[in-house]
């Protein structure tokens, strides 16, 4: 009996087959092997063609059946997890209209900001707990003003895991959590946020229906079955945002508990019970996979648009395309802690919410012809990154979150020991890494929802902790070298 779980992200999809009687992974895949593209047709712009994320799935899944041969009738469920935050628009026919406006995407800004005065920012806290900011309800508004006669053949607007479950079953429906994620969820007046539906005069009929997060979705029809090399009638029985998906796979549930990734972008996710708000919207809070309107769930996310990808870019840029992340790990080691005066700050994948919706672009600050090396960008690269997440967690820690214990997984930015001792000892938290991924949490998730487990904690209890990070003695020296690169960034931003 199998669980099939996949993971859509901007760089690539990923794919992992689950024994749902053992818990354990058996497989778990990838496609592209290199990063997938997005398109920029302008600045500060990005968008991805759903029928990349589409091929992703069927390629990954084929290699899921060629790593571990498995009979297709014997799958229970599929889940799904996404990139957040994205638009797609599909017409009557179920059509994709225009290539998806994904997360870090930043044309909507100012409409989202002039949005947030309308609704009046007090108001707009209190019910939705975010600024409309740069989020799906406003990248819908910018097609509306620009993009006029598309936006009159548009059915549904969707989420990026919305579109795919549509594609596997032909059921076109969304969750509370995605509504969250899009800034359409009232948390107030708990139901669709209508402040914001009329604010933008969006007709709430090209909402999709509502369906549990877990819970029978629709089944996998006979056309996706045979692209993916599957069975028709597979429920799809599970789908949630990446970063909500990132904290099911971990275990985090309940308040107090807390979440981190470092993918593309990077994460903190924290769990709580309490409607709380930053009042400058830096972080944002969304309805967890486990929110009901009873039991209200949160999880208060701090993301850094520039994190993963600033690594991957120096890696490409700097003379060390071929050398492994591990490599690269041994040289920036070499360096003594703050890469002897270079600072790298990691902004340069469009407006930051936590620098409050600013663009300032990626900086290398402080960098000398005769002293600096390669090893010394890499170094800093994974401080920058580092010192970015610990500006970030201080303002949850200012909500009053506590984050002395996160969990991560085994698949990211955090396999560096550098990355996570720096953020370890500055914000004296102890990081617990685990073995799983967002595809295994999806496949398991689904389990759940299609009755395979009895409960969440049922389904994720097999996750093995396979590693963990301490603070460290020497905090003098990372505070030096964070207090550093912290007042380049009171520079940059004061200008």
């Amino acid at each position: 009996m199998y669980l099939i779980g996949y993971d859509i992200g901007s760089s690539s999809v990923k794919a992992a087959l689950v024994d749902a009687e053992s818990g354990k992974t058996l497989v778990r895949t990838q496609y592209p092997d290199r990063e997938m593209d997005m398109q920029a047709p302008r600045a500060g712009w990005a968008e991805q063609h759903p029928d990349q994320w589409w091929e992703g799935i069927v390629q990954a899944t084929q290699r899921l059946l060629k790593s571990h041969p498995f009979n297709p009738q014997s799958v229970k469920a599929i889940g799904i997890s996404y990139q957040m935050h994205g638009l797609v628009l599909v017409d009557a026919a179920d059509q994709v209209l225009r290539p998806s406006i994904i997360w870090c995407d930043g044309r909507a800004v100012d409409i989202g900001a002039a949005a947030f005065e309308r609704i009046g920012q007090q108001k707009a806290l209190a019910h939705l707990l975010n600024s409309p900011g740069n989020f799906t309800a406003s990248k819908l508004r910018w097609v509306q003003e620009n993009e006029p006669e598309l936006y009159r053949r548009i059915k549904h607007f969707m989420l990026p895991g919305d579109y795919i479950a549509l594609k596997m079953t032909g059921e076109s429906c969304s969750t509370i959590s995605g509504l969250s994620e899009g800034i359409f969820w009232d948390f107030l007046d708990k139901k669709p946020a209508d402040l914001v539906f009329q604010d933008y005069q969006i007709d709430p009929a090209l909402m999709p229906a509502l369906q549990p997060t877990f819970g029978i979705q629709g089944a996998l029809r006979a056309a996706a079955a045979a692209e993916l090399g599957l069975v028709a009638g597979i429920p799809v029985a599970y789908r949630a945002g990446d970063q909500p998906n990132n904290a099911l796979s971990l275990n985090v549930l309940d308040p107090g508990e807390v979440a981190a990734t470092g993918g593309t972008s990077g994460v903190v996710y924290a769990i709580t019970d309490q409607a709380v708000f930053d009042p400058l919207s830096r972080v944002n809070g969304f309805a967890h996979v486990n929110y009901t309107l009873e039991h209200p769930s949160i999880g208060v996310l701090m993301c850094i648009n520039g994190a993963g990808i600033t690594y991957s870019w120096l890696r490409q840029n700097m003379g060390a395309a071929g050398v492994s992340y591990p490599e690269l790990e041994e040289r920036a080691a070499q360096v003594p802690i703050g890469a002897d005066g270079l600072s790298i700050l990691p902004f340069g994948n469009s407006a930051e919410r936590i620098l409050n919706n600013v663009d300032l672009g990626a900086q290398i600050q402080g960098l000398n012809f005769n002293r600096h090396g390669q090893a010394h960008l890499i170094r800093a690269g994974l401080e920058g990154i580092a010192f970015a997440f610990v500006y970030g967690m201080s303002i949850l820690q200012d909500m009053g979150l506590d984050l002395k214990v996160m969990r991560v997984g085994n698949d990211n930015l955090f396999q560096s020991r550098i990355f996570a001792e720096t953020i370890a000892t500055l914000c004296n938290s102890h990081i617990e890494m685990l073995d799983t991924t967002g595809a295994v949490g999806a496949a398991k998730g689904a389990g759940f929802g299609a009755g395979v487990y009895s409960s969440l904690r049922e389904a994720l209890g097999s996750t093995p902790k396979v590693g963990a990070y301490e603070p460290l003695s020497n905090a003098d020296a990372y505070t030096a070298a964070y207090r550093v690169w912290l007042n380049q960034l009171h520079k940059l931003s004061n200008k």
